[in-house]
C-alpha cells in the first residue's frame, strides 16, 4: 500500500532506526527549551492583557537566534545526525511526535483549575489555560509552539531536499530546491517580525489544549512537507530550458505575490492595533468603524475583503503545488487543498467571532463597507 501511494520510502528503516525516529520529537521538544532558554533574548509586550498586573503581558522572544543556530546545527550535522534524518524518518517521528504532544497536553490541561464545563474530550481538544509561562516568564508555551513548529518545518523541508538529491543527483528536481527556499524564506521572516505573533489570534484567544499543541508542534513542524512525502521521490520533470524558466520564475513570482499579500495585511493589523492613527508604510491613512471601545479597521488591504489575508495564505499555496512540475500528481496538491480547506472553515468562524466582539449591527455595518470575504470581486 505504502509502495503504491508513492511513500514506501519511508519504511525502509532498520528497527533501530524506527525507535530512534519515534524519539526524535521529544528529543526536539527538549533541545528547543534549553536553547529558547539559554540563548539571549529580548523582553517586548503583547496585545495580551496580564491579570494580575492590568499590564500587557511581557514576553521574552528569541526566535530568530534559536533558528539560525538550529539550521547552522543541522546544516554542519554537528550532532552527527545525517541531513536526510528527519526526511527519512517522518512517518515514525509524526507517531512519536503525537504521542508526546498527547502526554504534554495532559499535563498543560489537568495541572491547571477547571473554570468550563466541558466533556474529558472537549477539555482536552480545546484545553483550560488560555497562557502557561515558566522560568520567571522567560518561557511562554504558546511562543515555544511556533518556535519549534517553523524551524522544524524548515529543517523537514530541507531535510527532504537533501534526501532527494541523494536518490536523483543530476536528475533532481530543482522544484524540491525551490519548494525548500520557499519555506525558508517564510520562516526566516516570520521570526524577523516575530512580534506581530503576539497580535494574532491563537495568542489573544486560543486555550492550550491538544489542538494548538499538536498543531503548532507537529501540523505546523512536520505535516506542513506534506507535499514533499510524496514529490521528494519523483525526479525533474523533464521541461525545456524555456519551460523551465517560465515555470520556476513563474511559481516564484506567485510565491512572493501570496506572502506580500499575507505580511502586508498582518503588518497593516498589528500597525493599527498599536498604533491606530498612524499610517501604514507612511501611505494608508488608517479608517475604521468604531465599536465601543473597539475599531474595525477597513482600509488599505482591510477594505478590499475581510480576510484578506486567507487569499495570501491560498496564493502561497498554489505557488507550493505548482513549483514541483508534476501538475497531476495528487501529492503536490496536499498541502493546497489542506490550505484552502481550512481558511474557508476559519473565515466563517472569524466571522461568528468577529459579529459577537464588535456587535451584530457593527460587523453588520462593516460587511456592507467591505463585501468581499476573502477574493476582491469574487468572493
Amino acid at each position: 500500500m505504502a509502495d503504491f501511494i508513492g511513500i514506501g520510502h519511508f519504511f525502509e528503516l532498520t528497527r533501530t532506526e524506527a525507535i530512534a525516529g519515534f524519539f526524535t520529537p521529544l528529543a526536539i521538544f527538549i533541545v528547543f527549551l534549553l536553547l529558547q532558554l539559554l540563548l539571549a533574548g529580548h523582553w517586548v509586550p503583547g496585545y495580551v492583557v496580564d491579570r494580575e498586573t492590568g499590564e500587557p503581558r511581557k514576553y521574552r522572544l528569541n526566535g530568530i537566534l534559536v533558528f539560525v543556530v538550529a539550521v547552522l546545527v543541522w546544516a554542519f550535522e554537528l550532532t552527527g545526525m545525517p541531513r536526510d534524518w528527519f526526511y527519512r524518518t517522518t512517518i515514525y517521528a509524526m507517531s512519536g511526535g503525537t504521542f508526546f504532544s498527547l502526554v504534554l497536553t495532559l499535563v498543560a490541561v489537568y495541572s491547571q483549575p477547571r473554570k468550563e464545563k466541558r466533556s474529558f474530550i472537549a477539555e482536552l481538544w480545546v484545553g483550560r489555560a488560555q497562557e502557561l509561562s515558566f522560568f520567571g516568564n522567560r518561557f511562554d508555551v504558546k511562543m515555544y509552539l511556533y518556535v519549534v513548529g517553523g524551524t522544524m518545518l524548515v529543517l523537514n523541508a530541507m531535510s527532504g531536499a537533501a534526501w532527494h538529491y541523494d536518490q536523483f543527483g543530476d536528475m533532481s528536481n530543482p522544484g524540491v530546491f525551490l519548494y525548500a527556499a520557499f519555506f525558508t524564506f517564510y520562516i526566516f521572516d516570520y521570526f524577523v517580525f516575530e512580534r506581530v505573533q503576539l497580535y494574532t489570534y491563537d495568542l489573544i484567544h486560543e486555550k492550550l489544549g491538544f489542538k494548538l499543541l499538536w498543531g503548532g508542534l507537529m501540523i505546523y513542524g512536520w505535516m506542513y512537507i506534506l507535499p514533499l512525502w510524496g514529490m521528494a521521490a519523483v525526479p525533474d520533470p523533464g521541461f525545456s530550458t524555456a519551460w523551465t524558466y517560465v515555470w520556476l520564475i513563474g511559481t516564484g513570482a506567485l510565491f512572493l505575490l501570496g506572502w506580500s499579500i499575507t505580511r502586508g495585511a498582518n503588518l497593516q493589523k498589528y500597525t493599527f492595533k498599536r498604533w491606530p492613527d498612524r499610517k501604514f508604510l507612511g501611505l494608508i491613512e488608517p479608517r475604521y468603524i468604531e465599536a465601543g471601545d473597539r475599531k474595525i479597521l477597513c482600509s488599505g488591504l482591510w477594505g478590499a475583503a475581510r480576510h484578506f489575508n486567507y487569499l495570501g495564505e491560498g496564493l502561497l499555496a498554489l505557488s507550493v503545488a505548482l513549483v514541483f512540475g508534476h501538475f497531476a500528481n495528487p501529492w503536490a496538491w496536499t498541502y493546497f487543498i489542506c490550505i484552502v480547506t481550512l481558511f474557508t472553515i476559519r473565515q466563517m468562524e472569524d466571522e461568528a467571532y468577529c459579529a459577537e466582539k464588535y456587535g451584530p449591527e457593527k460587523w453588520a455595518e462593516y460587511q456592507a463597507r467591505v463585501k468581499y470575504r476573502i477574493f476582491p470581486g469574487v468572493w
